[in-house]
């Protein structure tokens, strides 16, 4: 162990890294820590000769991380939750925290879960900061790299999850899958649709580039059969506007179909086949539950997600 080389890396640097890996940017790492930019980069560079990486370069206009400072991110932000839980004497008092929390989910979630989160949350921490994210924008490499409390998303149970071990996957409410179509779809005023009827019309697809393809899709592979996608967008709602100008079939959460504004007006039809295992699930980085604000904010999204 080198105790000298130790020595010259303190909190500040730590605390400065972590800010830095969420917001990518000297300026807005300066206005959190309400520090100068000039101070901010000053603690960078201290922290790019200990550590002999460069942690940050410039890609265009925008900041990336190196694979080591991203590496480094769950670590460092482990190391400033336990120094707060030896500075903090007190049980957790949502009242008086003044924290941020970050959570990335589909934009179509925040109609199911965001709302009635925050307006939970704010009720009992009135100082609290919650950041929102899209998915698509951010997903499991933000919780990883300290960036991200936690991702909500639906998807198929049967898919497998991402392999890292350092994530924890919690099913907070099961779900099942249902087609939408336009109200004047041919198939709309038929009281069920076959199988056949389902493979005919063309579907509107979702991506994820994080989730593998789902069950339901591989099983149709293996009988030969596979539904024609001519189109894919990130999100349920986008999907659903496309079904009010088209004849296009989209297969969604009955959950959401049956509260989106997006669905108004769309008719829901039951699959004619079993598409499987569907949820909702939380997911977070293993290391984060050390933190008791963390694991007050699991406890209210929990009890919301009820």
């Amino acid at each position: 162990m080198d105790l000298a080389k130790l020595s010259r890396i303190s909190m500040k640097h730590l605390i400065t890294l972590h800010v830095m890996l969420d917001t990518l940017s000297v300026t807005a790492s300066a206005e959190r820590l309400c520090l100068s930019p000039s101070s901010v980069s000053k603690t960078l560079s201290q922290l790019r000769d200990s550590l002999n990486d460069e942690l940050f370069y410039r890609h265009g206009n925008a900041l990336i991380a190196t694979p080591l400072a991203r590496r480094l991110g769950p670590s460092v932000q482990q190391m400033i939750n336990d120094m707060n839980q030896i500075l903090s004497q007190d049980a957790f008092d949502p009242t008086h925290y003044q924290g941020r929390f970050s959570l990335a989910m589909r934009e179509s979630t925040f109609e199911l879960l965001a709302a009635k989160l925050s307006a939970h949350i704010l009720n009992l921490a009135p100082n609290i900061r919650l950041a929102f994210y899209s998915k698509d924008n951010i997903g499991f490499d933000g919780l990883s790299k300290g960036s991200l409390d936690f991702v909500l998303l639906p998807h198929d149970l049967s898919q497998p999850n991402p392999l890292q071990d350092d994530l924890v996957w919690e099913t907070l409410f099961n779900d099942e899958m249902v087609c939408l179509m336009n109200a004047s779809h041919p198939l709309a005023k038929q009281q069920n649709i076959s199988f056949d009827d389902y493979l005919n019309y063309s579907h509107i697809g979702i991506t994820d580039t994080d989730l593998s393809t789902p069950f339901f899709d591989i099983l149709l592979a293996q009988q030969s059969k596979k539904r024609a996608v001519p189109i894919s967008v990130p999100d349920f709602g986008s999907a659903a506007l496309m079904c009010h100008h088209s004849e296009l079939l989209f297969t969604c959460s009955r959950r959401w179909a049956s509260i989106a504004s997006q669905a108004k007006g769309l008719t829901i039809k039951p699959l004619p086949i079993e598409y499987g295992k569907v949820a909702y699930s939380l997911v977070w980085h293993r290391q984060s539950m050390n933190d008791p604000a963390h694991r007050w904010l699991y406890a209210q999204i929990l009890l919301c997600s009820h």
